[in-house]
């Protein structure tokens, strides 16, 4: 059956009864029911969820609700958490899963399920509980110094790290306003996610030992309060702005990979018939970090299901356009016109449902890259960074066009601010070996080699961190270990040759630099 929306009734109208599930509310009666058996409700609970009922799919604010349930009489917001809570419990869901009712922050309320008047049930919510884009509230900085010196410093560090988590799009961050009501009501960390809603809970602390500051950061699942990943930072204090600006850019960039790992994990534990747009885009990302040429296939087929699925959620758009072109400079897709035509379009489709988004516009940049626009390419990039300056896959993209264009000392800041950001990334491997290129674009063999082999050593390395290598050793004139190179580069990709480098590297700028990498491969042995 179709969805539909459940239209409100005239006074001249026969009230039908709302069947939702195994649920009905009888506009009559005034009588809820669930599987026919009345459920005890009261009168303001039933006038709440029938609102919801008849708004279903649509968020509808605190404002509406005050004005249709109060009939615009002054109460507080806690009235209004009480009645939630109470449709909640009548319903068998709670603030935690919100199955059934699901709280918009900053918005209001909105009944997950579908409706349809008189007949049918709709689809039961999904076993896991939330979809789509997740939730995460930062408490308060807590100072631990007995003095109080550290309150200030604490309280602008919370407000640092807020706003850097907010550039990530694809995160719904609660409002600072939001998180210090909350954990002023509360000292148990569970309770205040399941006030806030949240999914995720980052809770800090600071402590000073004369011109020492140590600032400790975790991250909390909310579902069974785990932490997923903690760190400390000892820092000198100096100047005290660039000291939160600093530690709040490693803690968003942190955040951010270990907040994606996590999502991914979760959706991977999801039923296949639940899967939702969201749900799909993370298990996209799964097979795209694998760096093989079959699971960036399977990539590109679930990104372009959950855009069938949702067309108007942008980040499966960027991250098939990107899935692209990997796949016609790693793997074994060919070079065709047609298909980066594809990519700039997917690119763009991605930035037309969402301009602000930094990861659409670093997928950009890369698309521009592969098309030989230079200039295009670094714009996409600075904006991307203007945008989200934690996002270290934008400082290692740009730092690749910037070597590119033969401003070598400036892309290898590109490549240490990109590995110092997120150290644990899944694209770490890459910030090492396009670093090693750089450097041997500038002649810095010994460099170039070193951070080759590094890049090697992350489980998910690409073969072209291996053929860095050789190049590299190549120069050096090491034939023991550009042997031992060589051998892992031809475990990985047997049919690798000089010209199968020299078609794969199309988009490389200069001639000059493609010789220098040709000519190390030539001197280690690769025909």
């Amino acid at each position: 059956m179709s969805r539909s929306t459940v239209q409100t009734s005239t006074d001249d109208e026969p009230v039908g009864p709302i069947r939702f599930g195994n649920f009905e509310l009888d506009l009559v009666r005034f009588e809820l029911r669930r599987d026919g058996q009345p459920v005890p409700i009261e009168p303001r609970t039933f006038d709440l969820l029938t609102f919801l009922a008849r708004n279903i799919g649509r968020t509808v604010t605190r404002d509406e609700i005050f004005s249709e349930i109060w009939h615009d009489r002054i109460v507080s917001d806690a009235a209004l958490s009480s009645q939630i809570k109470a449709a909640r419990r009548a319903l068998g869901d709670d603030g935690n899963s919100q199955q059934i009712i699901a709280t918009v922050h900053g918005r209001g309320f909105r009944l997950r399920r579908q409706l349809v008047p008189g007949g049918a049930d709709a689809a039961e919510p999904l076993p896991g509980g939330r979809t789509g884009m997740p939730t995460l509230v930062v408490l308060p900085c807590t100072s631990l110094d007995q003095d109080g010196r550290g309150r200030v410093m604490a309280q602008g560090l919370t407000e640092d790290i807020i706003t850097a988590l907010a550039r990530n799009r694809w995160l719904r961050v609660i409002p600072r306003s939001t998180a210090f009501a909350l954990e002023r009501s509360s000292d148990d960390l569970a309770e205040i996610a399941r006030s806030a809603g949240a999914d995720y809970l980052v809770a800090s602390s600071v402590r000073r030992d004369g011109n020492r500051v140590r600032i400790t950061v975790q991250l909390i699942d909310t579902r069974d309060m785990r932490c997923l990943w903690s760190e400390a930072f000892d820092r000198d204090m100096t100047d005290i702005f660039e000291l939160q600006e600093e530690i709040a850019r490693l803690v968003s960039a942190r955040l951010a990979t270990e907040l994606g790992i996590a999502e991914q994990q979760r959706a991977a534990r999801q039923t296949r018939k639940n899967l939702g747009a969201w749900e799909l885009y993370q298990l996209g990302s799964i097979e795209f970090y694998r760096f093989t040429g079959e699971s960036n296939r399977r990539c590109q087929r679930l990104m372009r299901q959950a855009i069938q699925q949702d067309p108007e959620f942008g980040s499966p758009y960027a991250r098939l356009a990107y899935a692209m072109i990997l796949e016609m400079v790693y793997f074994d897709g060919e070079r065709d016109e047609a298909r980066l035509d594809e990519a700039l379009n997917l690119a763009l489709r991605g930035l037309d449902h969402d301009d602000q988004d930094a990861n659409s516009l670093f997928a950009l940049g890369r698309v521009r890259l592969a098309r030989c626009e230079y200039e295009l390419a670094i714009d996409a990039l600075d904006e991307a960074l203007r945008l989200n300056p934690c996002l270290a896959l934008s400082h290692c993209g740009l730092g690749d066009s910037l070597a590119y264009e033969g401003r070598i000392e400036e892309a290898i800041g590109r490549f240490q601010t990109a590995i110092e950001l997120s150290p644990h990334d899944p694209f770490r491997w890459a910030f090492m070996s396009y670093r090693s290129l750089a450097h041997l674009f500038g002649g810095e063999f010994q460099e170039a080699a070193s951070w080759a082999r590094r890049a090697t050593q992350v489980p998910n390395a690409h073969y072209w961190a291996n053929a860095n290598l050789v190049s590299a050793l190549g120069h050096l004139g090491d034939r023991r270990q550009a042997d031992e190179a060589i051998s892992a580069l031809l475990r990985m990709r047997p049919d690798f040759t000089r010209r199968f480098a020299a078609e794969r590297l199309f988009y490389v700028k200069n001639p000059e630099q493609l010789e220098v990498f040709l000519e190390g491969l030539k001197r280690a042995g690769i025909a």
